[in-house]
Order: C-alpha cells, then sequence, then structure tokens
C-alpha cells in the first residue's frame, strides 16, 4: 500500500509544501506542552513529509523518533527535509510500514506521536492497539484529531459551507472521518490505554487579533482548496463552487468584523 485510502488531498509536490507549512503554522497549538521531556525512543505515525518530527527533534533534544508512514514520495520528502534540519543528525529514522501490522517488538518506544492521520484511516482503534502493543509500559501518547464540524465563518458563506460539507463527505466515502477528534477518548480507552485526557483546542478569532485571523484565514483557503482536485474527479463539487468559494473566503478576510472559528481536539494517555 502507497497511499492512505482517506487521503484526499492527493501526494503532489505542491502538497508537501503545504504540509510544512502547516505544520509550522500550527506548531504553538499542536506542541504546547507535550509530555516527552524524558522520553527517547518516539514512534510517529503517519510521518508524512517530516515536519511534525523536524518540531519534535527541536523541542526535544534527545529525544531519538521512528517515523513510519505508507507513500514513498512522503517518505523520500522527509528523509530528505531532515538531512537538513538543525540537529537532526542521527536521531530519526524514517520507514515505510503499515501503521495496522508494525514491525516493531512489544515495549518497543516511550512514547508516540500521531497527527493528522487517524483521519484518513478506515479503523483507527486498530491502529491506536496496533501502537499501544510496541508501548513500554507508562509510555505517553498523544493524537491530534481534526472535528470539522466546528468550522464557522462570519460573513455568512454559503459555497464554502456546501464544499465543506462536499469535502466531509468524500473523506467518509474514502474511508475517513472527518469528525474522529471527538471520539478520540472513546478510541484510547478501547484499546486498553490508561488515563486518558482530552482538550478542545480553538481558534475564535475576530476583530482583537485581525493580523492572526488574516494568516488563519489565508492558510484555511489553501487547506479547503488542496481537496478541489479530488472533490472534481469524484464529481463531488463543480467548478462553480469552488470558484464561488474562493471568492466567498477573500471577502471574509477583507471584512473588516470577520469571525473564524474551529477547533481540533488532543489526547494524552498513558499505556499499560
Amino acid at each position: 500500500m502507497s497511499e492512505l485510502p482517506g487521503y484526499l488531498h492527493g501526494y503532489s509536490e505542491k502538497e508537501r509544501e503545504r504540509l510544512h507549512r502547516q505544520a509550522r503554522f500550527l506548531e504553538p497549538m499542536v506542541h504546547d506542552r507535550l509530555p516527552f521531556r524524558r522520553c527517547r525512543r518516539l514512534l510517529e505515525v503517519g510521518c508524512g513529509v517530516g515536519a511534525q518530527t523536524e518540531i519534535l527533534l527541536r523541542h526535544f533534544p534527545e529525544i531519538h523518533i521512528t517515523g513510519v508512514d505508507v507513500n514513498d514520495a512522503q517518505i523520500a520528502e522527509a528523509q530528505r527535509f531532515l538531512q537538513t534540519a538543525p540537529g537532526a543528525s542521527g536521531r530519526f529514522e524514517i520507514l515505510k510500514a503499515d501503521a495496522t501490522r508494525l514491525a516493531f517488538m512489544p515495549a518497543s518506544f516511550d512514547a508516540a506521536f500521531l497527527c493528522w492521520i487517524l483521519e484518513h484511516v478506515r479503523d483507527p482503534a486498530r491502529v491506536l492497539g496496533e501502537v499501544r502493543r510496541v508501548l513500554a509500559p507508562g509510555a505517553a501518547i498523544v493524537c491530534n484529531e481534526v472535528l470539522n464540524a466546528t468550522l464557522f465563518l462570519d460573513p455568512y458563506s454559503p459555497a464554502t459551507l456546501r464544499y465543506w460539507m462536499a469535502f466531509n463527505d468524500h473523506q467518509f466515502s474514502l474511508g475517513g472521518d472527518p469528525f474522529v477528534g471527538a471520539k478520540l477518548g472513546n478510541l484510547l480507552q478501547s484499546v486498553g490505554f490508561r488515563e486518558v485526557q482530552t482538550k478542545v483546542r480553538t481558534f475564535h478569532l475576530d476583530n482583537r487579533a485581525p493580523a492572526e485571523r488574516a494568516e488563519m484565514l489565508a492558510y484555511w483557503t489553501e487547506l479547503l482548496l488542496s481537496g478541489a482536485d479530488s472533490l472534481l474527479k469524484a464529481e463531488k463539487v463543480s467548478s462553480d463552487i469552488v470558484a464561488t468559494m474562493t471568492e466567498e473566503l477573500a471577502e471574509v478576510g477583507r471584512n473588516p468584523n470577520a469571525v473564524f472559528f474551529y477547533a481540533f481536539v488532543q489526547a494524552q494517555a498513558r499505556a499499560w
């Protein structure tokens, strides 16, 4: 398998570049106070282009990361990128692997990190169960996942909302789950993790933070358009909807009283 069935963004060079920008843009939220300070052997499932890997290596200078992914182009980009990252030399290994059948012995790792990956897999519980198998007792796991039902824009943008619903429906049809963030507590507990905690991380941007709001709207426009080719090919949206959505988002960005709201879920737990 060289692709995730539920990954509707594609594997183009443009998408790989977007993933690097996304990781840096969301770094303050995603990597805030992670429980990896005493960890030495971390497993990153769905490491993609190595964007999150680089941040983890930078934040935790004594950690070694084994990243796994299914796509050859992503793996090649991760290796290229991390070989040039300051302080990363000798501290990472990137492997091609199916996350439901990891070729590691039990207790191989003392931490695990998953970011925007369970939304794209058919059986997230099976992935989490396999991750638990290869973690040592007491090892920490952190999962960051989407909750796409939370998106709100003002001014009202009907074409954007139609596109967004098609985006989510298409992800479901491909075997993913755009609402899996809300289910992380149940999923982690169901496969035997303990001390499960979830935090809802929110972006609520209005006139109090106009510069940050503008950055978020630009980021979100890029994210939405990254799925356009897949949605058009599947005939889930029309080219008119894509064009109107793009115009609406530009109008929201120009509106002096615009509001952007979105939330994702970060879960932490321990393996036993």
